[in-house]
């Protein structure tokens, strides 16, 4: 099944693989998806919806066993502070559901920060814009498919 994030890869002659896996309602973390694709927590990129007080919405790409540090994220895009938006606005900002959201085919184009963490590996997983599919690709051609900001954005890493 193609999803929005798969096409626009297509658009761009990127190569890219999707895996779908069974989807627990009880259980949507990185984690479980990780196992469920075979991949360590620290290759799948979970996206998270931010809204900073200078820029607006943006988005961020971290490993999914990471923590996002807020502080750093803020000075990375622009902004004095940054905080997480509420579950209920994350559907009608980006068009996808928890669990689902991808850094690809938003409703509208946000910046997007992806933890410099995706450097170290050949393929990285993102969500394809639903729950139980994720995309397999290169960190280089996902940064250039959303003109992605690479940074330290994750508790613990250096800035």
């Amino acid at each position: 099944m193609k999803t929005n994030a798969a096409r626009i890869l297509d658009g761009l002659h990127f190569a890219y693989e999707l895996c779908e896996y069974e989807v627990d309602e009880t259980d949507l973390s990185a984690k479980n998806v990780a196992e469920k694709v075979g991949m360590p927590d620290e290759q799948i990129f979970k996206t998270l919806v931010l809204r900073g007080d200078k820029t607006g919405i943006i988005m961020a790409c971290i490993p999914g066993a990471a923590e996002l540090d807020l502080k750093f994220l803020a000075v990375a895009s622009g902004n004095k502070k940054v905080e997480m938006v509420s579950l209920k606005e994350v559907q009608p900002l980006t068009g996808y559901i928890r669990g689902g959201v991808s850094p690809l085919g938003p409703k509208k184009r946000y910046p997007v920060f992806l933890d410099k963490s995706a450097a170290k590996w050949q393929v990285i997983a993102v969500s394809a814009g639903m729950r139980g599919c994720q995309i397999i690709l290169s960190p280089e051609h996902l940064v250039q498919a959303v003109n992605a900001q690479v940074c330290s954005i994750t508790r613990g890493s250096k800035n």
